[in-house]
């Protein structure tokens, strides 16, 4: 009798090695967790169907494919999808991302000259290098949601959570409003951050 479940998990394994792909890269393109991945791969379980195809698509193979003992080695023409981007690409995105982040304390900067320049009597120009802060947060954000790696977003939207409390706080305080009881905002936001952060991991199956 055929066993399935041996047949699946040694495509699995032999289709994730020969990408040079860890089972936690695996899962995370899954949006399952590495344990469940691991099960797969020994035999324990058996993802359900929409997850082998999947599986099938990103790795460039038919779904009969991986339900077959012998078969042909999966094609390595393509360029897998796992395959580190160019150095150069990657160090061209962190120079935009720099950029970016610098025009935005350039622009805080420039508020400052003008306001302090031409309205001194306010005295609050210095506040745009506080705001300078969560909007530094936001592009980063931005920018490693589209380049680089997502799960760092959970960090970055904790700093933006935090600076931008802060910057209210500070705000409020310069104005003679002591809004400290404010900064309480960020624990029940951290705490949904993190349980936030846990609900992508579906659970082992």
């Amino acid at each position: 009798m055929v066993d399935m479940k041996s047949i699946i998990a040694k495509n699995i394994t032999a289709l994730r090695q020969s990408h040079k792909m860890t089972q936690i890269e695996l899962a995370e393109k899954l949006n399952y967790s590495d344990k469940a991945v691991s099960k797969w791969e020994r035999g324990e379980s058996i993802p359900d169907v929409i997850v082998l195809k999947t599986i099938a698509d990103l790795f460039g193979v038919s779904l009969d494919y991986l339900l077959e003992e012998d078969h042909e080695p999966a094609p390595s023409a393509a360029k897998p999808e796992s395959e580190p981007e160019p150095s150069h690409h990657v160090r061209n995105r962190a120079v935009v991302t720099l950029l970016s982040l610098l025009i935005v304390w350039f622009l805080a900067a420039l508020i400052f000259a003008v306001l302090d320049t031409f309205w001194p009597d306010l005295h609050g120009g210095w506040l745009a290098f506080i705001y300078a802060v969560p909007v530094s947060m936001i592009i980063w954000l931005v920018f490693n949601s589209l380049w680089f790696n997502t799960r760092r977003n959970y960090l970055i939207i904790s700093l933006l959570m935090w600076t931008s409390l802060a910057s209210l706080f500070v705000n409020a305080a310069a104005m003679g409003y002591p809004f400290w009881r404010f900064l309480f905002l960020g624990i029940p936001g951290q705490l949904a951050i993190y349980a936030w952060s846990r609900f992508k991991l579906r659970p082992n199956k």
